[in-house]
C-alpha cells in the first residue's frame, strides 16, 4: 500500500531529544546537592525523596515497550476483559501497602534479601540474591539480565519491521544512553528520568487515541464497533481456572503474580523505600496506582481503536504485519503519516517504556550485587569507596544488557521459553517473603523447605506448559476479519517473529497431564509457587519446633503497623520531637536515623508499657 508512511528526518528528531533529555538529567544529578558521596545516596537516593515521582517512577518500570505495543494487541485479539486487571492492580498496591512496605520500611534495608537474613538465616538470603539476579523476579516488569536483553531487542524489532527504524542503532542508543545515566545519578536519575518518560508515554498514547477518535468519527463508533465485535466481553465468571483469561483468573491470580512484583521486587522496593517518611512511601503507591489505571485505559482504548479500524481487514491475517506487536506502530504509520514528528513520538514512547524498565534494573541489580555479595564479604571498604563499586555495577550490568540484547536476536525463542519458566520463581520468593512477615513462628528449615518444594512445582507446570502449549479453545481468540481487503502484495517483506516458542510436539500425543495440569491458566503459576511455599514453610515449620523460637517483632506486620495508618496526622510531630529526645536510650543496632521511623516495637527499659502513647 503506497500510502504507509515510513520514518522521516522529524521522527528521528523526537527520538533524539528524547534520549537527549534522559542523559542531560544524568549529568544533573551527577552533581546536583554535592553528588553521589556514599552508596547509601547512590542506591536508595539518600532516603529523600517524595511521594509524587516515586510513584510515576513506579508506574513507569511497570509500563515497558511491552505494554505500548502488546496490551494493545492484546486487547485486539482477545478482548477487553484483561481491563479486570484494573480490579487486580488495587488488591495488589493494597497489599504490598500494608503487608510488606511496613516492615521493609521499618527495617531501613537495601536490598529486600537482607531481610530474609534477619528474619531467616544468610542462606536463605543468598537463595534470593541469586535467584534475582539470574532470572525474573515473577513477570516482565522486573529486572534480570536475562530479561533486559528482550526488553531492548524485541520492542526494537517490532518498531523495525513496519517503520524502518534502524534496529542495532535503536538498541545500542537506549543501551548506552540508559546505562549511562544509572551510572552517574544513580537512583534520583533513574527516578526523575522515569517521571519525564511516563510523560513520554502518556503523549504518544494520547496521540494514537486522539487521532483514532477523528478518524472514526466519534468515540461511540469505536465503542459500537466493539461491542458488536465481541470485545467488551468484561463478565466471563467461569471459575474453570485452565481458562486464560477470565475474571478469577485475573482477580486472583493476577493479585499473586503482581504481589510478587510491587511487594517485594527489588527494583520496586527500592523505590518506595528511599521515601523520607513511611507516609510518603505509602502514598507513592496509592497514586501509583492512579497511573496504572490511566495506563489500562489508555492501552485498553489504543486496543479498541485498533479493532475499530481494522475490522474488516486485519493486517495480521493479511500478513501485512509478521507479529501481532508490530499492530501498533503499523496503525501509527496507517493514521499519523501526514503529521511529521508524530509517529516518532510514539517510537519514543516505546522506548521510554523500554528505558525506564531498564534503568530500574540496572539499579536494582547494582544495589542487590554491593548490598547482598559485597558488602558482608569485604568489610573494610569505606562509603566512598562502595559509590564507586556502586557506580562500577551499573556500568557492568549495563554492558550485559547490550549484551544480551544481542544474544536475544540470536536465540530469540530460546530465551523467551526460559524467561516463562524463569518468570514463574516469582511465586515461591512472594511466599517466602509472606512466611517471613505473617508467621511468627516459621523457621529457616521450613521456609528453605518451603521455598524449594515451591520452586519445584513451578519449574515442573511451567516446562510442561512450554512442551504441550494449551489449546486454542482455553485461550479463546476472537474473530478476526480479511473480507475487506483489497491488497495486490504490501511491502513488507515479513519475516517469522523469532520470538515464538520453538517447542510444537503433534497433537496426537499430548498424554493426559497435559490437558488439566499443564494448561493451567498462566496467571496462576505465581499463586501455586506462592501457596506451596507457604502451606509446606507453616507445616515442616511447626514439626521442627518454630513454636518455640523467639521472633523479634520487628521482622513481623504487627497491628500497630495498621492502625497507624488513622494515628498519622496527629503524632507525626509530637513523635518526631520524642525521637529525638530519646535518642541516648534507643540506641538501634540497625542504624535507623530517620525521625519518621516510629521506635515503637525498640525495647525501652523505662518506657516498657507506653511508647509513644501506644500501649504494646
Amino acid at each position: 500500500s503506497g500510502g504507509m508512511g515510513r520514518f522521516t528526518v522529524w521522527d528521528y528528531v523526537v527520538f533524539a531529544a528524547m534520549l537527549l533529555v534522559s542523559a542531560v538529567i544524568g549529568i544533573y544529578y551527577a552533581f546536583a546537592g554535592g553528588g553521589q558521596k556514599t552508596s547509601k545516596d547512590f542506591l536508595t537516593g539518600g532516603r529523600s525523596m517524595s511521594a509524587l515521582p516515586v510513584a510515576l517512577s513506579l508506574t513507569a518500570s511497570f509500563m515497558s515497550a511491552v505494554t505500548v505495543l502488546g496490551t494493545p494487541a492484546e486487547i485486539y485479539r482477545y478482548g477487553a476483559i484483561f481491563c479486570i486487571f484494573a480490579i487486580t492492580y488495587g488488591l495488589v498496591v493494597l497489599c504490598s501497602a500494608e503487608i510488606f512496605l511496613p516492615v521493609f520500611y521499618r527495617l531501613g534495608i537495601t536490598s529486600t534479601y537482607e531481610y530474609l537474613e534477619l528474619r531467616f538465616n544468610k542462606y536463605l538470603r543468598l537463595c534470593g540474591t541469586v535467584l534475582f539476579i539470574v532470572q525474573t523476579a515473577s513477570k516482565p516488569q522486573s529486572c534480570s539480565t536475562l530479561y533486559t536483553g528482550i526488553v531492548i531487542y524485541a520492542p526494537a524489532l517490532a518498531l523495525n519491521q513496519v517503520t524502518g527504524f534502524d534496529l542495532w542503532g535503536a538498541v545500542v542508543a537506549t543501551g548506552v544512553v540508559c546505562t549511562f545515566y544509572c551510572t552517574l545519578g544513580g537512583l534520583k536519575a533513574v527516578v526523575w528520568t522515569d517521571v519525564f518518560q511516563v510523560g513520554i508515554m502518556v503523549a504518544g498514547f494520547s496521540s494514537v487515541i486522539i487521532r483514532a477518535v477523528v478518524v472514526q468519527e466519534g468515540i461511540g463508533r469505536i465503542v459500537n464497533d466493539s461491542y458488536y465485535g465481541g470485545r467488551l466481553n468484561f463478565w466471563d465468571f467461569n471459575p474453570n481456572p485452565l481458562q486464560r483469561h477470565t475474571f478469577w483468573t485475573i482477580v486472583i491470580g493476577g493479585t499473586f503474580t503482581w504481589t510478587g512484583i510491587y511487594g517485594v521486587n527489588q527494583s520496586q522496593v527500592q523505590r518506595y523505600i528511599a521515601c523520607k517518611s513511611r507516609f510518603h512511601a505509602k502514598m507513592s503507591l496509592y497514586i501509583n496506582l492512579v497511573g496504572l489505571w490511566a495506563i489500562l485505559a489508555c492501552a485498553t482504548l489504543c486496543g479498541l481503536a485498533l479493532y475499530s479500524i481494522y475490522k474488516d481487514c486485519d493486517p495480521w491475517m493479511a500478513k501485512q504485519v509478521s507479529a501481532l506487536d508490530q499492530l501498533m506502530p503499523y496503525l501509527v504509520l496507517d493514521i499519523l503519516h501526514d503529521f511529521p514528528g508524530v509517529p516518532g513520538l510514539f517510537v519514543a514512547s516505546a522506548y521510554s517504556g523500554t528505558l525506564s524498565t531498564v534503568s530500574s534494573s540496572i539499579n536494582a541489580l547494582a544495589a542487590v550485587t554491593v548490598e547482598d555479595l559485597i558488602r558482608p564479604n569485604f568489610r573494610s571498604l569505606s562509603e566512598k569507596k562502595l559509590s564507586w563499586i556502586s557506580m562500577g555495577m551499573s556500568l557492568f550490568y549495563g554492558g550485559v544488557c547490550i549484551a544480551m540484547a544481542a544474544l536475544a536476536s540470536l536465540l530469540g525463542a530460546l530465551l523467551q521459553a526460559a524467561l516463562s519458566i524463569f518468570g514463574m520463581v516469582g511465586g515461591p520468593l512472594l511466599g517466602l517473603f509472606a512466611l517471613g512477615i505473617l508467621f511468627s513462628f516459621a523457621n529457616g528449615i521450613g521456609a528453605f523447605v518451603g521455598l524449594v518444594s515451591g520452586f519445584v512445582v513451578s519449574l515442573w507446570v511451567g516446562i510442561g506448559s512450554q512442551i504441550y502449549p494449551p489449546l486454542p479453545e482455553r485461550t479463546k481468540p476472537l474473530y478476526l476479519s480479511t473480507a475487506g481487503c483489497n491488497i495486490s502484495s504490501g511491502n513488507f517483506t515479513s519475516t517469522a517473529n523469532p520470538l515464538t516458542t520453538i517447542f510444537t510436539t503433534p497433537t496426537a500425543e499430548r498424554p493426559a497431564l497435559a490437558d488439566n495440569w499443564y494448561s493451567l491458566s498462566y496467571l496462576y503459576f505465581s499463586t501455586l509457587g506462592t501457596l506451596i511455599t507457604v502451606v509446606v514453610g507453616v507445616i515442616i515449620s511447626l514439626l521442627t519446633g518454630g513454636l518455640k523460637q523467639n521472633t523479634d517483632r520487628r521482622f513481623q506486620l504487627t497491628k500497630e503497623d495498621f492502625l497507624s495508618n488513622f494515628s498519622r496526622s496527629k503524632s507525626e510531630a509530637v513523635k518526631k520531637v520524642e525521637v529525638l529526645n530519646w535518642k541516648p536510650f534507643t540506641v538501634a543496632p540497625e542504624g535507623t536515623d530517620n525521625p519518621a521511623f516510629s521506635h515503637m516495637e525498640m525495647d525501652i527499659a523505662s518506657n516498657k508499657d507506653k511508647v509513644n502513647g501506644l500501649h504494646i
